[in-house]
């Protein structure tokens, strides 16, 4: 899937894309969305969420023909528009993100083995614990050998992955009772929910973390053999991936009802097609979800290392990050990487409620690097910078900027003050990194605009840190 020279194809760059956004979260999707909304707001969520998530997709496409000079993607975009400060807190949060996501996959992973080994328990017994820190450093060691051969091994597990997607739509498709479907369409027989826009309000967190790895594609945009795949890529992975996701959410709402669906275990797509055909159905979906995870797995240790990596080659990031092994792999970025996983591995043995409050705080870390691309692509329409002989195609893309700029901060209000202190608290610390780089080159630290964000943030971190001191916040 490369050329000679370890340069990605279009298919090695769809993978990517489809193998970062596939992990854990579609197989625990019905449960997710009945927990959190009715039918008709699952329907009108979803509707929202595809007309968003798509002009993200075409920002990541348009950005990355329009500024091809631009390598790294989201924290490039920030640091183009928004000055140096804005750039490294994008590619900073991004890295939070991903590798919290890891761990959070790591969980899931040896939950769904208790399946089968119940000295796994939950995932976050001792046993899984050890277990989860020996995959991860043959993950890592796999990494060290070369992109080249990972981003193979991804493409690999994402036909697998999505071969029991595709028998659990089909067997559902023929099972699916529209009577269940209808029954409580608002759902006004489970009041705890609230209203129908609480409800959409709800559920559309659960949307971005499923499709968190959109912009996958560009984060590799330098390693693409052709600049105009890599806005390709993105949006046939983007399709196929929500296809994926409203077949899974919708189905499942024809084959249990709302309340039943809340009340199952994750991985609850097993719970699921186990209801349909009995036993086989939930080892059918078991064995896709770890094939799954290991993939995702995969994706996330290259995309981590990779932002680190491409932030320190233009000196956003300190130098020692830039260093690349014989199979010019990140070896720095990818050591820096895996040793916070192991670290918050070993956390999760102390904390019971990790799981879920690792997806959110990933996904309230990765809604501002999503924020600045929108805004940049936005900006470059309004200034009208490279579209001197393009008036239609600035229209076009001002329209789709502005949308998803709105999206963009519509999902930040969603998330809600909690997250954001919280993520203000792991922002802060990296300001030591950004302080480092900007004295290698002998530049200022921050500009007077970023002293006043950088004050904004430290603000937030300190009632972060309070609040979970004193217990008004929690993890």
């Amino acid at each position: 899937m490369s050329d000679s020279s370890g340069k990605l194809k279009l298919g090695a760059l769809v993978a990517l894309v489809v193998g970062s956004m596939i992990g854990g979260g579609i197989f625990s999707l019905p449960q997710n969305m009945a927990a959190s909304a009715g039918v008709g707001a699952v329907l009108i969520g979803w509707a929202i969420t595809a007309v968003g998530m798509l002009t993200l997709a075409f920002v990541f496409q348009t950005l990355a023909n329009r500024k091809p000079d631009l390598d790294g993607g989201v924290y490039a975009y920030a640091k183009a528009g928004f000055g140096d400060y804005m750039g490294f807190s994008s590619a900073w949060g991004y890295w939070i993100s991903a590798w919290l996501g890891n761990v959070g996959y790591f969980v899931l992973l040896f939950s769904t083995l208790g399946y089968f080994f119940p000295i796994f328990g939950e995932g976050n017994t001792p046993a899984a614990i050890i277990g989860a820190s020996i995959l991860l450093w043959a993950v890592h060691f796999l990494v060290l050998r070369g992109i080249k051969e990972a981003a193979f091994i991804n493409l690999v597990t994402t036909v697998a992955k999505v071969v029991p997607l595709v028998l659990f739509a089909l067997i559902c498709l023929f099972a699916f009772k529209l009577d269940i479907f209808t029954a409580d369409i608002w759902a006004l027989g489970t009041p705890e929910l609230g209203s129908v826009m609480n409800q959409v309000r709800n559920m559309m967190l659960v949307t971005v973390w499923v499709f968190i790895g959109i912009e996958g594609a560009s984060i590799f945009s330098s390693r693409a053999e052709k600049r105009s795949d890599v806005g390709k890529a993105t949006v046939i992975g983007f399709v196929t991936v929500l296809l994926f996701l409203v077949l899974v959410n919708v189905l499942s709402l024809g084959i249990m009802t709302q309340p039943e669906l809340a009340k199952l275990q994750n991985p609850s797509m097993a719970a699921v097609l186990e209801h349909v055909v009995g036993h086989w159905g939930a080892v059918l979906i078991s064995v896709g979800l770890i094939i799954s995870l290991l993939g995702a797995l995969l994706s996330w240790v290259l995309l981590c290392a990779e932002i680190m990596f491409a932030a320190a080659k233009d000196h956003t990031m300190p130098e020692f990050l830039r260093r690349e092994n014989a199979n010019q792999v990140p070896a720095n970025a990818l050591w820096l990487t895996n040793a916070m996983v192991q670290i918050f591995l070993v956390i999760t043995l102390f904390s019971s409620s990790t799981y879920l409050s690792l997806i959110y705080l990933a996904t309230s870390m990765i809604l501002v690097p999503y924020l600045w691309s929108a805004a940049y692509a936005f900006l470059l329409a309004w200034r009208n910078e490279t579209y001197e002989q393009a008036l239609a195609e600035r229209k076009k893309d001002l329209v789709i900027g502005g949308i998803a700029l709105l999206y963009a901060i519509w999902l930040l209000y969603a998330g809600g003050v909690k997250y954001l202190l919280l993520s203000a608290l792991l922002y802060a610390p990296g300001a030591i990194l950004f302080a480092k780089a900007k004295r290698e080159v002998g530049q200022p630290i921050f500009t007077n605009v970023e002293k006043l964000i950088f004050a904004a943030v430290v603000i937030g971190a300190l009632v972060a840190a309070y609040g979970l001191y004193d217990g008004f916040l929690t993890l």
